[in-house]
C-alpha cells in the first residue's frame, strides 16, 4: 500500500474495455462515447463536475494515437484524472498480428480502442465532497440514503417510539435506502457523529415530542448544522425532493469550486507565475510542443491535463505567437 489511499496503491480494482473496429471513424466514435459514459457517471451519479478533452502527446497513453480524459478538481485544488479512453489506431493490431476478414474476404488490421476507470473514483468522491467530519456521499451512490435515529429519553416510552420508528421505516423503504440505528450501547451524540462520518445524506430524528407533533427532525449532511421539521404526512415527498437537492448541490458545489479556482493567462510568464503561486487550474491557448511542455513541468511541477473539446478558434498560442493554439488546462496533479 502506498501513501495515497485509492490513488497510488500496489493493487487496485479496474474496469477496462477493449474494442476492435473496421474503420478509424468507428474507433473514434467508440472512444468518445466511452468518455461520455464516464463523464455521465462522474457528474450525474458521483456528483463531481469534470472537464473533458484530449491529452497532449506528452501525456497520452503509450502506444495510443489519441487519449481522451475527464479531469476533476479536488478540494486541495489539484487535478485528478477520473477516467480515460484511448484510440489505439492499428498500432497494437499490427504489432500482435490481429486481423479480420473484410467484406472482400481480405485480411485487414482493425482499429482498436481501450478505456477504463479504477478505484481512483472512490478517492475522487472522498476528496471532492468530504470535510473534517468525514464523507459526504451523493444520494445516488449512498448505500444508506436516510438513517433514522429514535430519541428515547424515557424507557417507558420506548415501545411507542420504536413502533412509530418502524412505521416510518416501512413507509420510506419502498422508495429509499433506509436504516434505523436503535443501538442501546452508544449515545445519541455518538450515533450522530458516526453517521456524519459515514456520509449518509439525511438523518431523521424521532422522539416523543416529534410523535406528538406528527413530525420528525431532518438534518442534511451537505449543509452544516442544518435542521428542519418535516410533517410525517408529507415525509415521502420531502425526502424525494431533499435527496434530489443534495445530489444537485454537491455537483454544483464542485463545479463552482473548480470555476472559482481556475485562472486564464495570456503569456508564458503568466502561466509559470500562476502555476507557481496559486493552486488550481490554469487555462491558456497552447500550441503542441513537447519541449515547452517539459519546461513548464520542470519549472512548476504542473502538467498539461488536456485540451478542451470546446474552445474559440483562431486564438494565438502563448508559447508561439505565430501559431494558433488550443485551449489547454495546466495543473498539479496526483
Amino acid at each position: 500500500m502506498r501513501t495515497r489511499l485509492f490513488l497510488r496503491t500496489s493493487e487496485f480494482l479496474w474496469q477496462e474495455g477493449h474494442t476492435a473496429h473496421k474503420t478509424k471513424e468507428e474507433a473514434t466514435e467508440e472512444a468518445k462515447q466511452m468518455l461520455d459514459i464516464y463523464q455521465e457517471f462522474v457528474e450525474n451519479i458521483a456528483a463531481v463536475s469534470v472537464l473533458k478533452g484530449e491529452k497532449s502527446s506528452n501525456e497520452r497513453f503509450a502506444g495510443a494515437v489519441t487519449t481522451y480524459s475527464i479531469e476533476a478538481m479536488m478540494l486541495d485544488k489539484k487535478a485528478l484524472q477520473a477516467g480515460t479512453s484511448h484510440e489505439l489506431g492499428q498500432n497494437f493490431s499490427k504489432a500482435f498480428e490481429i486481423q479480420f476478414a473484410d467484406e472482400n474476404n481480405e485480411l485487414q488490421h482493425p482499429y482498436q480502442t481501450s478505456w477504463g476507470v479504477s478505484t481512483r473514483l472512490v478517492g475522487m468522491i472522498i476528496m471532492a465532497h468530504g470535510d473534517d467530519k468525514g464523507l459526504k456521499l451523493p444520494p445516488k451512490l449512498a448505500p444508506i440514503q436516510i438513517v433514522i435515529i429514535p430519541i428515547i429519553k424515557d424507557k417507558n416510552k420506548k415501545n411507542l417510539i420504536m413502533n412509530k420508528t418502524n412505521e416510518l421505516l416501512e413507509n420510506l423503504s419502498n422508495e429509499f435506502r433506509v436504516h434505523v440505528d436503535d443501538r442501546d450501547e452508544v449515545s445519541v451524540g455518538y450515533k450522530f457523529n458516526e453517521w456524519e462520518m459515514k456520509g449518509v445524506p439525511i438523518r431523521l430524528e424521532i422522539g416523543l415530542r416529534d410523535i406528538e407533533a406528527n413530525s420528525v427532525i431532518c438534518s442534511r449532511r451537505d449543509i452544516e448544522k442544518s435542521k428542519s421539521t418535516i410533517r410525517l404526512e408529507s415525509i415521502e415527498d420531502e425526502m424525494k425532493e431533499t435527496l434530489s437537492d443534495i445530489q444537485n448541490q454537491l455537483f454544483e458545489t464542485t463545479k463552482k469550486f473548480r470555476e472559482d479556482n481556475t485562472t486564464h493567462v495570456q503569456t508564458m510568464e503568466g502561466l509559470i507565475t500562476a502555476l507557481k503561486d496559486n493552486p488550481g487550474f490554469v487555462s491558456c491557448y497552447w500550441n503542441e510542443n513537447s519541449e515547452d511542455e517539459n519546461k513548464i513541468k520542470k519549472l512548476t511541477k504542473a502538467t498539461l491535463r488536456c485540451y478542451l473539446f470546446d474552445y474559440e478558434l483562431d486564438t494565438k498560442s502563448i508559447n508561439d505567437i505565430n501559431k494558433n493554439g488550443k485551449l489547454a488546462i495546466f495543473s498539479k496533479s496526483y
